[in-house]
């Protein structure tokens, strides 16, 4: 049951994720992306294995996000008819321009946490496979993706090695945080020198091994889509239709 999310094939949750998102735009009362919110949060407690901790840091800035959107709604928004619920240092908030303010504050949170549950949910080997195995996406882009992805960590190492190179020659010696982020101009030529390297190699290799960039019918790791992919598709469909319907009759 906690590996459901992370075996489903991610072409197809893809799919569905991007389906709902497009769903969900269509609904502007508030109730709607609250209950689905809650419903996001249900589905990675029972049908994943995910890091809470992990998960509360990445939701963190979206929920200061969602935050920013109500209270810049609250106060710098357009003027709406309806009733004056409450007056705060000379704002009159009526109920109209609460609802739009909650309901995009919700449609906040409700799309940050769809799109952590993808990605925290989903190899990104395995997804770049399906792509192309479900989804029929080219070789070249997808192979390309695929060599990007395995160099972030390599990348990741030579910023700092460059970085120490820096403050062991003395030229990093900012104190504040605004030099420091200035200072990173010293970086970029090399790490772009580096990566240009590492791409003309990549694309050497590739083409050594006979990678032409065409269509195969044949994958060295399969990725299949069956009856569990069916059956998570219908939970995630079950819970965005519930919310639907939950949400127009609470605010109706």
């Amino acid at each position: 049951m906690r590996n459901l999310l992370h075996d489903m094939n991610p072409a197809i949750k893809f799919v569905m994720v991007t389906v709902v998102m497009l769903g969900l735009a269509f609904f502007f009362n508030p109730w709607t992306p609250l209950l689905f919110f809650f419903g996001v949060i249900c589905l990675q407690l029972f049908f994943s294995r995910m890091d809470w901790k992990i998960w509360s840091l990445f939701m963190l800035p979206f929920t200061l996000g969602a935050f920013g959107y109500l209270w810049t709604t609250i106060v710098f928004g357009a003027e709406t008819e309806g009733t004056v619920i409450w007056s705060l240092f000379g704002f009159e908030v009526t109920d109209e321009q609460w609802a739009v303010a909650l309901s995009l504050a919700f449609r906040v949170l409700a799309f940050s946490s769809l799109s952590l549950l993808f990605a925290l949910t989903t190899d990104p080997v395995r997804f770049v496979m399906s792509l192309m195995q479900q989804l029929k996406l080219s070789p070249k882009i997808a192979y390309g993706v695929l060599v990007g992805y395995q160099f972030l960590p390599v990348l990741k190492d030579e910023f700092f090695q460059i970085q120490q190179a820096h403050r062991l020659r003395g030229a990093a010696t900012e104190k504040y945080w605004w030099q420091r982020l200035l200072g990173i101009r010293r970086v970029i030529i090399p790490m772009l020198a580096g990566a240009v390297r590492k791409a003309e190699r990549s694309a050497f290799a590739m083409e050594a091994r006979g990678f032409t960039g065409e269509a195969r019918t044949e994958f060295y790791r399969p990725v299949r889509a069956g009856r569990l992919d069916m059956v998570m598709s219908l939970v995630i469909v079950a819970l965005f239709v519930g919310s639907c319907v939950f949400g127009v009759y609470l605010s109706g």
